[in-house]
């Protein structure tokens, strides 16, 4: 481009794990592997034992079958191609490629949180208020809940995805992440960023803040309440219900803040995507684990399921051979 040492980027390179040495990274591979298939299938069988057993059609499991549709949205959109940078070398991405990956990326990112607030208002009314809670949480408010918490992402991601990949690109097009992330891609940037930083700043902690502190607000709620319960059993039942939710709140927000509000003294390429691998690859991994082992009604009902589909390939097999006989 005239006046500027510009060029127009078709594609870009992720550096991923380059740095590290080839039997790390085939290592890595395998590790990563384990874990993403692990994923699909926690949060594949969340999803089939919520929708199939009548025992959890309740709006607890509805948001919960939410979250495990995120988690898969979530995995897919990173995880196959850091897999194929590390076993195949396969670097390059292309622009639009780079692009819709940011875009999933922050949608997936933002409706998380909002979707997390959302869970943790359903457990607000039913601790607080269990008598009105199926009125409340009827089966149209849950929907429309799910609504909320899944159309913050579409703005937020449409709007700083657009407005990034809209600036011009000069120099190197290596992005020194295992995936298209808004800082290593801002990087790249040949021209003045200071009011898009302005705004991922402020989105950053607006997207982050609102939802923590709907959080805090409904917890604050919610142990005012369980204090109340005189017998230390009722207590006990009551934080058991809400137990998994915290456990996988926190693992979510602690991970994420670390990794976008820490000085930029402190924030390494190396130590951002470790970080980053918590919460885009480890945390979908244990959200499924944490919520089975955790909810006596989830145990149940794999118990049911799994009892069905082998009761059921026994009766046919015996039937089978009765009529063979």
């Amino acid at each position: 481009m005239a006046g500027g040492n510009w060029t127009r980027v078709s594609e870009f390179t992720l550096m991923s794990f380059s740095s590290l040495p080839t039997e790390i990274q085939s290592l890595l591979f395998l590790v990563f592997l384990i874990i993403y298939l692990v994923t699909l299938m926690g949060n594949g069988l969340i999803l089939l034992v919520t929708w199939a057993d009548p025992m959890l059609h309740s709006p607890m499991y509805f948001f919960l079958r939410n979250l495990s549709f995120l988690e898969i949205g979530f995995n897919l959109v990173i995880v196959p191609k850091m897999l194929g940078t590390l076993i195949a070398q396969d670097t390059i991405i292309s622009f639009l490629g780079c692009a819709t990956q940011m875009y999933f990326f922050f949608f997936f990112g933002v409706s998380e949180c909002f979707l997390l607030a959302t869970m943790a208002y359903d457990r607000y009314v039913a601790i607080c208020n269990p008598l009105h809670y199926p009125v409340i949480m009827s089966t149209r408010t849950c929907a429309k809940l799910a609504a909320a918490s899944w159309f913050p992402g579409v703005p937020v991601a449409t709007v700083q995805t657009t407005w990034l990949f809209s600036f011009p690109f000069c120099g190197t097009n290596e992005v020194n992440h295992f995936f298209c992330d808004s800082p290593p891609v801002l990087r790249l940037v040949c021209a003045d960023t200071a009011l898009f930083e302005v705004y991922a700043i402020v989105g950053t902690i607006l997207v982050v803040m609102l939802p923590c502190l709907l959080i805090l607000c409904s917890y604050t709620r919610i142990a005012a309440a369980i204090l109340k319960i005189p017998s230390a059993k009722g207590k006990h039942k009551a934080f058991s219900t809400c137990s998994s939710h915290l456990l996988v709140v926190s693992l979510f927000y602690v991970s994420s803040s670390l990794t976008y509000f820490r000085p930029k003294s402190n924030n390494s390429p190396e130590s951002k995507k470790v970080l980053s691998l918590s919460y885009t690859v480890v945390t979908p991994m244990l959200n499924p684990i944490i919520y089975s082992l955790r909810n006596y009604e989830v145990k149940n009902a794999l118990s049911r399921t799994f009892y069905k589909v082998l009761g059921g390939r026994n009766y046919r097999n015996s039937t089978a051979i009765l009529r063979h006989n």
